[in-house]
């Protein structure tokens, strides 16, 4: 078969929906500039136009992967429409369903492998970092607010973060079978970390009738 190099359409794009296509399936390692050329009927040559090598194309991913984790939670961190601990307890949830929905692409955009590609595009102490920024600047509403405590809010994101990140992993990998529980472990998991964060006044609800609402908020989005 003669390679085309004169192919219609926004190639670019077409190579990036078939990277994505290919990785929600396998694992990224498995992906191969000949996987996209015999994909696309295009020469080597012609991806070379696009992606200088597969770094390149794998920079390009998780750019991409990113924007997708972010658009997935950033907007519930950040709807003010929504209570803080709401907001908190539904963005956790909202993160390890895009992990579990997208597990190649999670661990490509959190794993150490391609780490130095991730770390040349953001910096995980920018505002603006996908996800981790809109949970930082979420615990700095609430400690402005009086209801979360005075505290290095840097900090406290990894603390909920690796938490979000051990249960996500814990689940992709298949470690401990935990998968027809995960839901129950969150909720624990979501009262212990509120517990470490939450100011004293904010903690004395929780004994009231209404506390466990605090605490469990009934998700809006489908979510048990």
């Amino acid at each position: 078969m003669i390679k085309n190099e004169y192919h219609h359409g926004n190639l670019k794009e077409e190579f990036l929906q078939i990277a994505f296509d290919f990785i929600a399936k396998e694992d990224i390692d498995k992906l191969t500039l000949k996987i996209l050329s015999d994909a696309t009927g295009t020469s080597r040559s012609a991806i070379y136009k696009h992606f200088k090598s597969k770094d390149a194309l794998v920079e390009m991913i998780i750019e991409m992967g990113f924007v997708q984790f972010d658009d997935a939670i950033s907007p519930t961190l950040k709807d003010k429409s929504i209570s803080l601990i709401d907001r908190f307890y539904l963005g956790g949830k909202l993160y390890i369903a895009f992990a579990l929905k997208n597990p190649n692409l999670y661990k490509l955009l959190f794993g150490k492998k391609y780490s130095h590609i991730r770390d040349s595009i953001m910096s995980i102490k920018d505002d603006d970092c996908s996800g981790f920024g809109a949970l930082k600047l979420a615990i700095e509403e609430g400690q402005e607010k009086g209801i979360l405590k005075k505290d290095d809010s840097y900090k406290q994101t990894i603390v909920i973060w690796s938490a979000l990140h051990g249960l996500s992993l814990l689940m992709i990998d298949g470690f401990m079978d935990v998968k027809e529980i995960y839901e129950d472990l969150y909720d624990s998991m979501f009262e212990t970390l509120l517990a470490g964060i939450v100011a004293n006044k904010v903690k004395l609800i929780s004994s009231l009738p209404f506390g466990d609402k605090v605490l469990k908020p009934k998700s809006i989005l489908g979510f048990s």
